[in-house]
């Protein structure tokens, strides 16, 4: 048996440590045990229950992890016991379906995610497939490998889904830690400037942004974030937006700022219904781009990004902490006090 914080119900608050079995492993699998696990805000949400995805219940939370590998299948060959690595979030995929043949299975309909459809890595030990996991750099620590996945998700939003130009500006809404790896890709691909939306209780992230590359960064409703930007661009607007907040009033801002012929990448989950027109993009000719997850070649290219030093973590980690003061961490990360709060299940 392990502790394992487990989310045991589809109710705010129904996250808890419980005694759970050790995981059993497959013949392509290998038995990871998790040195670092990254605090996401959807392992928030769901703590509140205000998802909008479904989830397994009962489930171990957590899908941004790391680890050494401490047993492997019969048919693991390319990894040996001992090796660092770190996993990629598709638990499960068909492996038959049009997107899973075409290199897509982020977005394979049947896919089951960590820490949601499957149970993830908030404990001593995980399953895991061998077709998602990647060789930790000697020179990353554990703790920054944790947060691969969220620096993943950026990267295929800004670098891959997004028409990122050197040279022309771009906005970023939500300093989240999303939006604060965002503004590292649009930095590391020359945008300039890079602006960044927030509010006033995300003051001590607006810092952080600050330091990673956002040459700009508005306080709303202290400014009005839509005239200022206007005023940048001289009236033309940017010719990219990355929504990072997901709520309405980020997605409004967004319609209002984008350039014609631009594009709007959101990123973010929205928990509520559009309550607004989507006219402005039918009169921009506007391009509104959704971004899902990640696929293999993206996290050999972060991690080797991460390993460079061109995508900075020091800055995205303020806080650690043992497994069994989870709710502390929780509770800071819902607080905005947290960039990233990294939990150790071994402590």
């Amino acid at each position: 048996m392990m502790k394992a914080l487990v989310k045991y119900d589809v109710i705010p608050g129904a996250v808890e440590i419980r005694e759970v079995p050790e995981p059993a492993i497959g013949a392509d699998d290998v038995l990871l045990e998790v040195r670092a696990v990254g605090v996401c805000g959807s392992d928030i949400e769901m703590w509140h229950h205000q998802v909008t995805f479904p989830v397994n219940v009962p489930v171990i939370l957590g899908h941004e992890f790391c680890g050494v590998i401490a047993a492997t299948g019969a048919n693991v060959k390319d990894f040996r016991v001992g090796e660092r690595v770190v996993s990629e979030t598709a638990a499960y995929i068909c492996g038959k379906c049009h997107h899973c043949r075409s290199g897509e299975y982020n977005l394979c309909p049947s896919r089951k995610g960590y820490g949601s459809g499957v149970s993830g890595a908030f404990t001593k030990h995980v399953a895991v497939p061998q077709r998602i996991l990647h060789r930790i750099p000697d020179s990353v620590s554990f703790d920054f490998a944790s947060l691969t996945e969220p620096a993943c998700v950026a990267y295929n939003a800004v670098n891959v889904k997004s028409r990122l130009r050197a040279g022309e500006p771009v906005v970023i809404i939500g300093p989240g830690p999303i939006g604060l790896f965002a503004v590292q890709m649009a930095r590391i691909g020359g945008a300039s400037p890079i602006i960044l939306v927030g509010t006033d209780a995300d003051q001590a992230r607006m810092q952080t942004g600050r330091d990673l590359g956002a040459h700009i960064t508005i306080n709303v409703p202290k400014e009005d974030a839509a005239d200022r930007i206007m005023k940048l661009t001289a009236g033309l607007g940017v010719p990219l937006v990355v929504d990072a907040a997901g709520n309405n009033a980020a997605f409004k801002l967004a319609m209002e700022i984008v350039r014609r012929n631009g594009q709007i990448t959101k990123i973010g989950w929205g928990p509520k219904p559009l309550d607004l027109s989507l006219d402005p993009i039918i009169a921009k000719a506007a391009n509104l781009q959704g971004s899902f997850s990640h696929t293999w070649s993206t996290w050999e290219a972060v991690l080797h990004q991460i390993e460079t030093g061109d995508i900075r973590m020091d800055p995205m980690i303020t806080h650690r902490f043992p497994l069994s003061q989870w709710e502390e961490a929780f509770r800071l990360v819902d607080a905005k006090v947290a960039v990233k709060a990294v939990i150790h299940p071994g402590e």
